[in-house]
């Protein structure tokens, strides 16, 4: 099983158990409110499970949970492209609110792109952030993503048309 870690922040693969808590901290609309609609709300339990599934059968692994001090407190992922864009990978993460505002995320972005860079055949790293999302985007620029873009409203959520600021960080920056 691969762990990642920076000696505080642990990134690991994902086990059918984690389940349980991932539903517990998945279950909350700020969390949902940032993230594309295909991560539901309410999140069950069997969404828990469809989503861990879905992680264990990706080769090299993907998708780690993330754990400060030993708990697990939420996931993150890099997503290869095929095609043209078989070089690139999507980010994606979130954290639950219990540990927000901890310094979490910017490490275990840190983490994942040294992982994504060093194992998946990759050159690029990307998102998308939902304008409003303002801590997201300071965790990327810490981590040293560029700003790339904004796409104007690109982006239809809870019922808003709203700016995606799109984020790229290289192998060789």
């Amino acid at each position: 099983m691969r762990r990642l870690t920076n000696g505080e922040v642990v990134l690991r693969e994902l086990v059918p158990d984690d389940k349980y808590r991932l539903a517990e901290l998945a279950n909350n609309k700020k969390i949902s409110d940032n993230l594309r609609d295909g991560f539901p709300n309410p999140y069950t339990v069997a969404d828990a499970q469809s989503f861990i599934e879905m992680c264990l059968n990706l080769t090299p692994p993907q998708v780690f949970a993330i754990e400060y001090n030993g708990v697990y407190a939420g996931n993150i992922g890099l997503h290869k492209g095929n095609d043209v864009y078989r070089k690139s990978a999507e980010i994606g993460y979130f954290l639950g609110e219990p540990f927000w505002n901890k310094g979490i995320m910017t490490k275990a972005v840190n983490l994942i792109c040294d992982y994504g860079f060093s194992n998946l055949d990759i050159v690029r790293i990307f998102t998308g952030v939902f304008d409003y999302n303002i801590s997201s985007q300071k965790v990327l620029e810490k981590c040293g993503f560029t700003k790339e873009a904004v796409f104007k409203d690109a982006i239809f959520k809870n019922g808003k048309v709203c700016n995606e600021i799109r984020y790229a960080k290289l192998q060789n920056d």
